[in-house]
């Protein structure tokens, strides 16, 4: 068997005391996570942070520095996920676009919402991310590079 993690990344914005959240549906169930998705074909991850950012809460996203990389395994589906998780901050918000397919709401949360109901979280992934931030983990974006041959 070939094992084939998801590539993935994500946003990490904080304003004030809250984190940009988005309520999404998964498989009928409305869960939390940072704004996040899949690297397309022909797309650099950091051109996918910020696409996946804006489809998914209507913001514009500035990446500063690369919180991390995760590796993940869902214990339900076996399947593994590889994140790269970005810090930024936003702009531009188009309030009148349609937020994207499954994506319930953008929310500012506190990280004590989050951390109130974790049975709601998409993966322990948000909070990790959270508490890498809070801790003061900051990579360069030098850290992430595109090579086209």
């Amino acid at each position: 068997m070939t094992w084939k993690p998801d590539l993935t990344v994500a946003a990490v914005v904080q304003q004030d005391d809250r984190f940009l959240i988005v309520e999404e549906r998964i498989d009928g169930q409305l869960v939390l996570n940072q704004p996040a998705g899949h690297v397309e074909d022909n797309e650099s991850i950091l051109q996918a942070v910020v696409r996946e950012t804006r489809e998914e809460t209507a913001w514009l996203f500035s990446p500063r520095y690369l919180l991390g990389t995760y590796l993940w395994r869902n214990p339900r589906d076996g399947c593994s996920s590889l994140r790269f998780a970005f810090l930024g901050d936003v702009s531009d918000r188009r309030a009148h676009q349609k937020l994207d397919h499954g994506i319930v709401a953008a929310r500012w949360l506190r990280r004590s919402d989050l951390e109130q109901s974790p049975a709601r979280l998409r993966s322990p992934l948000v909070l990790r991310c959270i508490d890498d931030f809070i801790a003061g983990q900051r990579f360069s974006l030098d850290c992430v590079r595109s090579v086209q041959t």
